[in-house]
């Protein structure tokens, strides 16, 4: 359970009790961060935790088989879809298991950030390698641009607004709409479906991510994460790696 707090401008000023405990409501009122309990805490951090040594595992094996079997293209597009995901998981880990109150603002700004790359990195082999032609190119610069856009605006903008970031992430999320037919050519029946359902795994997150009054609702928000990104690489590894695809 969270809930939202004014900032102050003496913030980062301020002096912080010393605890073992998560940051507690006090800070967050002078920090415009959420509030979690302990143990909420804890299963945030162990959520992403986990899932930033899954994604260590993910890059290795996406990067291997691709210099096995695959090309420069085939390295280069898991190489950054893999990187985006240690990214963002290790970001969010270290966002819920910070204590001191500038750390833990300034990895909140980091953590929503790496939203947009992980976006634009889970694009990146679909459009590279899957698709490559204009439409790739295209699908593959356009979301970029709005990656770096959606970051730079994380100052201000976006921070101030939750409902305009999120539905920022969706609509880029499902932008891959317009590529729908190229893609399921090339991908193959389960390629698409572990797409598609990666993104419904997402999308559906987001009601547990604004059930803020519901118990662990960020955990869950969390296990919605793992498996939409957890489907995504089944489907980079399985239908878009050369050497995964002819061994399946």
């Amino acid at each position: 359970m969270r809930s939202e707090f004014p900032i102050q401008e003496s913030a980062l000023s301020c002096e912080v009790p010393s605890s073992e405990a998560a940051l507690d409501s006090a800070a967050a009122l002078q920090l415009e961060l959420p509030f979690y309990e302990e143990k909420e805490e804890v299963a945030n951090v162990l959520t992403h935790g986990l899932g930033a040594l899954l994604s260590v595992a993910a890059l290795v094996l996406m990067v291997v088989f691709s210099a096995l079997n695959g090309d420069a293209w085939h390295i280069t597009s898991c190489a950054v879809f893999g990187t985006s995901l240690v990214v963002l998981y290790l970001a969010s880990t270290l966002y819920h298991g910070a204590r001191q109150p500038a750390v833990k603002r300034f990895m909140r700004w980091f953590d929503h950030g790496a939203i947009f790359l992980l976006i634009a990195g889970t694009y990146t082999p679909f459009t590279l390698v899957s698709l490559r032609g204009p439409l790739g190119w295209w699908l593959f610069g356009t979301i970029w641009f709005l990656a770096f856009l959606g970051v730079f605006f994380q100052t201000s903008l976006l921070q101030r607004w939750e409902v305009l970031r999120v539905g920022l992430y969706i609509a880029m999320g499902w932008a891959a709409v317009v590529a729908y037919e190229p893609l399921a050519a090339s991908l193959d029946l389960g390629g698409v479906v572990l797409l598609v359902g990666g993104g419904l795994a997402y999308t559906l997150g987001v009601i547990f991510y604004a059930w803020e009054a519901l118990p662990f609702s960020h955990a869950i928000w969390h296990v919605f994460v793992l498996m939409g990104s957890g489907m995504h690489f089944l489907s980079v590894f399985f239908y878009v790696i050369p050497s995964a695809s002819m061994a399946s």
